[in-house]
């Protein structure tokens, strides 16, 4: 299990409290330090079910300076590869916390009720 974190987020510091508390093992990615690959997002939206720019924090004053909010939600390549080739630019802008559950899926664990999820996943 891996968690996609933002230390400075309130949310992220939830998600790794109630982790702790169940004595989870898990990895820790500073994902604005060690930024994740187009590869590497793509890969996390096809675990979560997700388009891009479900997982976007279009309300970030970022997405309205860098102009993501303008681009098309289309589920064609070529509008998914601009959101994808953004936020790999722009690793502020992705939601957190995600977890990478132990069964080929991910959650955004903005909830304990969605880390508890998580955990009920493991293999």
């Amino acid at each position: 299990m891996e968690i996609w974190i933002n230390p400075a987020c309130s949310k992220c510091r939830g998600a790794l409290t109630l982790l702790d508390a169940e004595g989870a093992e898990y990895t820790v990615r500073r994902y604005l330090e060690d930024v994740p690959s187009e590869a590497e997002i793509r890969e996390v939206l096809g675990r979560l079910g997700l388009e891009p720019w479900d997982i976007t924090r279009t309300s970030d004053p970022l997405a309205k300076e860098t102009g993501v909010r303008d681009l098309p939600r289309e589920a064609t390549e070529p509008a998914r590869q601009a959101w994808i080739s953004h936020l790999a630019a722009h690793p502020k802008l992705i939601q957190r916390p995600i977890i990478t559950a132990e069964d080929g899926t991910a959650l955004i664990a903005r909830t304990d009720e969605a880390v508890r999820e998580a955990l009920s996943r493991r293999g």
